[in-house]
């Protein structure tokens, strides 16, 4: 099945329209990211700290307790497979 000239031209150009707005999108969204000053980061970050430490636990969290690993047993060997010849069989004998 042949495929017509102008429809892989407009598939081109709609795969180069994506790739823009997908390029726009990724802009904007780091231009508002550094929109923040370091200072306001830094203190946002006091803050949300502050209200998880005043939270139902007012202790602040330790260290996290992690159980010992355990191994798994080991799996039993498979038997050894015999190997396949790789002689090939010989030439046909020619006729007379």
């Amino acid at each position: 099945m042949r495929v017509p000239k102008r429809l892989w031209k407009v598939l081109g150009l709609a795969g180069l329209a994506g790739v823009a707005a997908t390029g726009a999108v990724l802009v904007r969204d780091e231009r508002q990211r550094r929109a923040h000053t370091p200072d306001e980061i830094r203190a946002r970050l006091h803050e949300r700290h502050a209200a998880a430490v005043t939270g139902p636990d007012a202790e602040p969290p330790g260290p996290v307790e992690v159980p010992p690993r355990r191994r798994l047993p080991r799996l039993p060997r498979l038997p050894r497979l015999p190997r396949l010849s790789r002689r090939r069989a010989a030439a046909p004998a020619p006729r007379p």
